[in-house]
């Protein structure tokens, strides 16, 4: 094996005007490796990976390949030195199938032959674990499926570096295991890996060394069996970090939104929700929590008006008239016209959320923009609320002008949480708000929602993290298969409670389909 290595950064300097985004940055990563890339959002990592797969290119400093000095000036480029990364953002045409989408753009003297591009798909998918249908169209795929098309992708080209930035961040626990079980079968086959990640635990459980960046300079690689989550967090922050989140006590709870036994289906049919009911209290953050898929983004969607219901209703007590109305089939804009304050950050947010191509102005524009009084968008109030978003939430981004793809996935989160909350809610629906977030910027959002309880706010919180839901909410409605398994108090619960409901309500739904037997 060679002693060089994989590919070497040396000095690498990146500016966007005035925002430097990496300065001076120098770490390697060797064959049969796997290096986890760390750091705040905005400290520099997706820009300098993004100069390693060619995207971008850097001001000034080297890079190494197999100890060989290159160019990398376009992704033509990376991919001839045999460099593929998996963005954030998957780039897949969606009605295109996984084979075509592989095979896009691949320039073949020999011609076009896709039965010999199946069988090599077919052997890649046999040597590392994958599981695909090349057949299967994109559109009609979940987020893991299509992750494993682009891996495919790059592994087709021939890639032995790979670029994987936040990989887990839309993925289950079943989902995450499996893909880091083919990235060791990867690193075993000799390829280099690099991933991007805020999970500290799976920086711990998959990465060989760890390299840390802070606001955009290198700080240091340690090796992962001689570092802990306090360290590297120490590393990435500058500081310690308290881990407490400051919980009020509810100050005269009222009934906000009262969801009465909702269902609704899918398109083959099968219950999405399944008979919930749960009354979300003003001045209370109501969490949800339950293995991924159960049902919570659907629920938070029915509310919103995005979701049909088949049975039940949503009912929702106004403040400003006293009166009960009934939210069930209506669409969003017939909710907020009856005076209605429900936002909604979704789970996708680039998808749902926000317009990748549009700047953070008009972004922001997309909430208030049926008030203009003329046929001219007035944009001064929009752009004031930019720019206080990008200064109170500490958007890294050099302008509020600067379109939203441009931002890392941490910094986009930002302006839509602002966003939502800036548009003084009665109700606030967060899925996964703090999704891609590194610590500093997910107690940024956790205090935030805490202002919003202490304002008479309803909030329902949907998070992944047991003992941020333990530490941050009032009650906690554990959900699996549709169903609600409890609602428990949120000061008295432990995570060995939750979790045993969380199983508890999937082992019984399987059970009911299965004959008593857990679905293995």
């Amino acid at each position: 094996m060679s002693r060089h290595a994989a590919i070497e950064l040396k000095n690498i300097t990146k500016t966007f005007g005035q925002v430097v985004a990496n300065k001076d940055v120098s770490l390697n990563v060797n064959p049969g490796e796997i290096l986890s890339i760390l750091g705040e959002n905005g400290s520099g990592k997706t820009t300098l990976m993004n100069m390693i797969s060619g995207i971008y290119f850097p001001d000034s400093g080297e890079i190494y390949i197999n100890g060989e000095e290159v160019v990398i000036a376009s992704p033509k480029d990376a991919f001839d030195h045999k460099i593929g990364m998996i963005h954030q953002h998957f780039k897949l045409v969606d009605v295109f199938s996984a084979i075509e989408n592989i095979v896009l753009g691949i320039k073949d003297k020999n011609g076009f032959n896709m039965k010999d591009y199946a069988q090599k798909v077919k052997k890649i998918s046999e040597q590392y674990g994958f599981d695909i249908d090349p057949q299967k169209k994109i559109y009609e795929m979940s987020v893991s499926e299509k992750q494993t098309v682009e891996i495919i992708k790059v592994l087709f080209r021939g890639a032995d570096i790979l670029i994987l930035d936040e990989p887990t961040a839309v993925l289950t626990p079943q989902e995450t295991k499996k893909l880091f079980a083919i990235l060791r079968r990867m690193r075993d086959d000799g390829k280099a890996i690099i991933i991007i990640t805020h999970k500290l635990h799976e920086v711990l459980s998959l990465s060989d060394r760890v390299a840390v960046l802070r606001k955009g300079e290198y700080i240091g690689t340690v090796n992962t069996a001689e570092t802990s989550e306090v360290q590297l967090t120490e590393m990435m922050v500058g500081k310690k970090i308290s881990l407490n989140i400051q919980r009020t006590e509810p100050n005269e709870p009222t009934e906000r939104l009262v969801v009465e036994n909702i269902s609704c289906l899918d398109r083959e049919g099968a219950k999405l929700l399944d008979n919930v009911s749960f009354t979300a209290r003003s001045g209370e953050i109501l969490g949800i929590a339950g293995i991924a898929g159960s049902g919570q983004r659907e629920l938070l969607e029915a509310i919103a008006g995005l979701q049909r219901l088949e049975d039940g209703c949503i009912l929702y007590n106004n403040p400003k008239t006293g009166e009960t109305e009934n939210l069930r089939d209506k669409s969003p804009l017939q909710i907020r016209e009856m005076g209605v304050r429900l936002a909604f950050v979704p789970e996708d947010r680039l998808g749902m959320g926000l317009v990748g191509n549009m700047d953070i102005v008009d972004n922001m524009m997309l909430r208030s923009y049926q008030k203009g009084k003329s046929v001219f968008l007035q944009r001064k109030d929009p752009k004031s609320l930019a720019e206080e978003i990008i200064d109170r939430l500490e958007v890294k981004t050099p302008g509020a002008t600067t379109p939203v793809r441009r931002l890392s996935g941490g910094n986009v989160q930002k302006v839509l949480v602002g966003r939502e909350i800036a548009s003084s809610p009665t109700v606030l629906m967060a899925a996964y708000p703090v999704r891609g977030l590194d610590i500093n910027s997910s107690y940024t959002i956790y205090n935030l929602l805490n202002e919003q309880k202490e304002k008479g706010v309803a909030v329902i919180f949907v998070g992944e993290d047991l003992d941020v839901l333990l530490e941050l909410c009032d009650k906690i409605l554990v959900i699996g298969g549709g169903k609600v398994a409890d609602v428990i108090d949120g000061r008295t619960a432990t995570k060995e409670e939750i979790g045993l409901l969380m199983t508890k309500s999937t082992y019984d739904e399987n059970s009911d389909e299965n004959g008593g037997a857990l679905n293995e």
